[in-house]
């Protein structure tokens, strides 16, 4: 019989947290006991896991006692502060945030591709970013075959990735330009024009989250610029990726864009290869990798979208 875990989540409230949990529900994942840790906000609240209720605790130095597995959503300063701690407990913390990833003793891991990876971990494993998790799946089983040389990449990242507060704000967004265009507001059948034609449709005031309103909206603008142009999360991909695949001549050129939708980011990938490839070759590659669903028939209106994939594992 397998063993079950002693498992806490800090962040369980969260959008990556709820997700967690769904995700270990999901596949049955050997818990004995489970924690949820929240901040002084959270506590008191409750998650559901299983058939259960679990109360949420507020995050202490003590949190980790007699935890196995020690799961952080919380972002990088409660990361910064805890995973220490926890790892000083005798837990094993896989952390979702940045702060760790590129530090050389801590394995970036996604299983499919450097699952031997997490075998010289010191209590800490990194978890990679978002998109370039997304991107390296697909690229990956092509990398082995083609080996892969440059790619060009686009995001589109939903709101989702911003956290609980960032969904929430679109989905007011949303509403408020809805009572616009509907006439109990400015914009609507009062003899002005539908539809936006103005950044102010939406008030300013509504952004708390980004810099902009995000409803109806794109943002070129996906964590803070550089002085070289680029963002952090648009070299993320090329720096997590050479980690990962142990490929430090690896290189991509990113364009990372917020989208108004809820959940699942996208990324679309041009990529260059030292090998000949083929489409149909790709295809065949790709329909047999692991953690990949091909969708490929553009003529029946088939291809991936964040709507039939949100919500799944």
């Amino acid at each position: 019989m397998m063993k079950g875990y002693h498992i806490a989540i800090v962040g369980a409230t969260g959008a990556v947290g709820i997700e967690l949990l769904r995700v270990l529900e999901r596949r049955s994942f050997p818990v004995e006991s489970l924690r949820a840790i929240g901040s002084v906000r959270s506590a008191g609240k409750s998650v559901r896991f299983r058939d259960d209720s679990i109360p949420v605790e507020e995050l202490t130095d003590s949190s980790f006692d007699k935890i196995d597995i020690a799961f952080f959503s919380a972002g990088g300063e409660v990361s910064r502060k805890y995973v220490p701690i926890a790892c000083q407990a005798d837990a094993i913390a896989i952390d979702n945030s940045s702060v760790f990833r590129m530090e050389p003793h801590v394995p970036l891991v996604i299983p499919e591709i450097n699952p031997e990876d997490v075998r010289s971990h010191r209590g800490l494993i990194a978890n990679p970013n978002c998109t370039t998790a997304i991107a390296l799946m697909a690229l990956y089983p092509l990398h082995r075959i083609f080996g892969v040389h440059r790619v060009f990449a686009a995001s589109y990242q939903a709101v989702s990735g911003s956290g609980a507060r960032a969904i929430d704000e679109l989905r007011q967004q949303v509403k408020a330009q809805d009572r616009q265009w509907s006439g109990r507001g400015p914009g609507g059948i009062d003899g002005k024009p539908e539809g936006p034609t103005s950044g102010k449709r939406v008030d300013q005031a509504t952004s708390q989250i980004y810099p902009h309103p995000i409803a109806f909206n794109v943002l070129p603008h996906v964590d803070s610029f550089l002085d070289s142009g680029y963002t952090k999360e648009e070299m993320k991909m090329q720096n997590e990726g050479r980690k990962i695949m142990h490929l430090p001549e690896f290189r991509a050129s990113v364009t990372c864009v917020r989208v108004p939708v809820y959940r699942a980011h996208s990324v679309a990938i041009s990529a260059e290869f030292e090998r000949p490839i083929s489409v149909e070759r790709a295809r065949e590659v790709l329909a047999r990798a692991p953690g990949i669903e091909l969708v490929d028939e553009p003529q029946n209106n088939r291809y991936p979208m964040p709507l039939t994939v949100a919500g799944k594992d």
